[in-house]
């Protein structure tokens, strides 16, 4: 992929970057289907344990049923997603805008300071949420990183994300590592070609269920304060997360792939939005819920599952109408530094 900026003569004038006004032809649905994804599985956490602190154990420090789930099958298992798909729709966006713009990084860096002056606002109502850090990473890791030679890139991917896992424990460690294999993924054209990857996908999924299931139960009999406990969750995490990203995308080649990609394709392509809008639900229905330090998993879940299902509809709605969602607009807008057009085309 080429993405260096073009030259031209001192005389000539700079033309302006140009947002094109319709749906791209080439989107990825699969990938915006694998986002609202891995949406669904970030909210299941951030509820009870990001953003109300709620009890993981009753009095006789046994674990709640609800809890145990989510820290086997869903804790450290869609972070990772989200994170590998940041780094690739990097280096997608950056691939687009060197078509249009004779300085590609440049919106990149407009795009990166806006992300990150959304994600400011957001830690105000939710501490210790991914979208300052990806914009701060994205600034100091992707955006040099595009200057390198792709199989540089996808060698300090692989090192970084293994090394987060064994040696740091996960986490905000394990981002840098996941935005750069997902920028060298999309550089390999391996995401635009993923319908002709169908038995590459399923191997991946054996290799990676196989790795899960296996570190998972070692993950289940190990003592959870352990001195590696913290690693051995890590590891489970990311071997879960690769099992979900390649289990959904051969599930959405099946007949079970247009009812799912009805929901979870609207969820994705609106992932800004919804992330944002579902904090505000959480803080303005948290309190009256009684959810802060509470053990009131059942509603927990319950919150989440009508916070997803009126987001999947609604998203569904706007984007028959509209081409981007609001906030997804707005950052359109600030990137191009233009007025990008809203409302979809009549017929």
């Amino acid at each position: 992929m080429n993405t260096t900026t073009s030259t031209h003569r001192a005389a000539a004038p700079e033309p302006a970057a140009q947002e094109p006004t319709t749906r791209s032809p080439h989107r990825i649905t699969a990938l915006d289907s694998l986002r609202g994804f891995a949406l669904c599985g970030i909210l299941l956490v951030n509820i009870p344990i990001q953003m109300t602190q709620m009890a993981g154990v009753d009095e006789a420090f046994r674990k709640y049923p609800i809890p145990a789930f989510l820290e086997y099958f869903v804790q450290q298992r869609f972070f990772p997603i989200f994170a590998f798909l940041f780094g690739l729709s990097f280096a997608i966006f950056l691939e687009s805008a060197a078509r249009r713009s004779p300085r590609p990084r440049l919106l990149l860096v407009r795009r990166l300071v806006v992300l990150g002056l959304l994600g400011f606002a957001h830690q105000q109502l939710h501490p210790g949420e991914a979208l300052l850090l990806y914009a701060i990473f994205g600034l100091l890791i992707l955006l040099p990183s595009s200057w390198l030679p792709t199989w540089v890139v996808l060698a300090a991917g692989l090192i970084g994300s293994v090394a987060s896992v064994t040696v740091a424990g996960g986490g905000i460690p394990s981002i840098p590592g996941l935005f750069l294999l997902g920028l060298a993924v999309a550089r390999l054209g391996i995401a635009r070609t993923l319908n002709c990857r169908t038995g590459q996908l399923a191997v991946v999924l054996a290799l990676a269920a196989t790795g899960a299931v296996a570190v998972g139960w070692w993950q289940h009999t190990y003592p959870a304060i352990g001195p590696y406990a913290t690693r051995i969750a890590a590891v489970a995490g990311m071997l879960g997360a690769a099992t979900y990203a390649t289990a959904v995308l051969l599930v959405l080649r099946t007949r079970l792939g247009r009812p799912l990609s009805a929901v979870l394709e609207p969820l994705g392509r609106m992932a800004l939005t919804n992330y944002l809008t579902a904090t505000l639900a959480v803080v303005a229905a948290a309190g009256p819920l009684g959810l802060h330090h509470s053990s009131r998993w059942g509603t927990a879940m319950a919150l989440a599952a009508v916070i997803l299902a009126a987001q999947a509809l609604i998203s569904h709605w706007w984007l028959t109408r509209f081409q981007y969602g609001p906030l997804e607009w707005a950052l359109r807008c600030l990137t191009w530094w233009n007025v990008v057009p809203l409302r979809r085309p009549q017929p």
